[in-house]
């Protein structure tokens, strides 16, 4: 079977073969490295009692050339087979009524999902 993303606008779905911290963790290397890198703004971990976990992370990057701050949200659970991650980009837009943000959340969102090309389920 193909490599199984969907993408909308700056938000991606897929599957991994690795747990949600394995996960969480191969983003948060790939997207806090660097000089210019992302910080991380917040984290949350739930373990239900069944052992399954959900792991959120919400990341924040300036991108100089949207001149304005990008936030990536990482969700990722394993409550079925396969371990689902799901990104999604925001902000990053200049003005009031246009959301152009030349392709920060794109980058954003994409730079994540590339941290964990190798463990995409086929």
């Amino acid at each position: 079977k193909d490599e199984e993303i969907r993408m909308i606008n700056e938000k991606m779905d897929f599957y991994v073969y690795l747990s949600p911290k394995e996960a969480a963790e191969k983003v948060k290397e790939a997207v806090t490295a660097g000089l210019y890198s992302g910080e991380i703004l917040d984290e949350y971990v739930r373990i239900l009692p069944n052992g399954k976990e959900i792991i959120m992370v919400l990341f924040e990057k300036y991108y100089m050339r949207s001149g304005n701050r990008a936030t990536l949200t990482f969700l990722a659970d394993n409550l079925e087979e396969h371990t689902r991650v799901h990104l999604s980009a925001g902000g990053g837009g200049q003005g009031v009524i246009f959301r152009f943000d030349w392709g920060a959340g794109a980058s954003f969102s994409t730079s994540a999902r590339d941290a964990l090309a190798e463990y995409i389920c086929k």
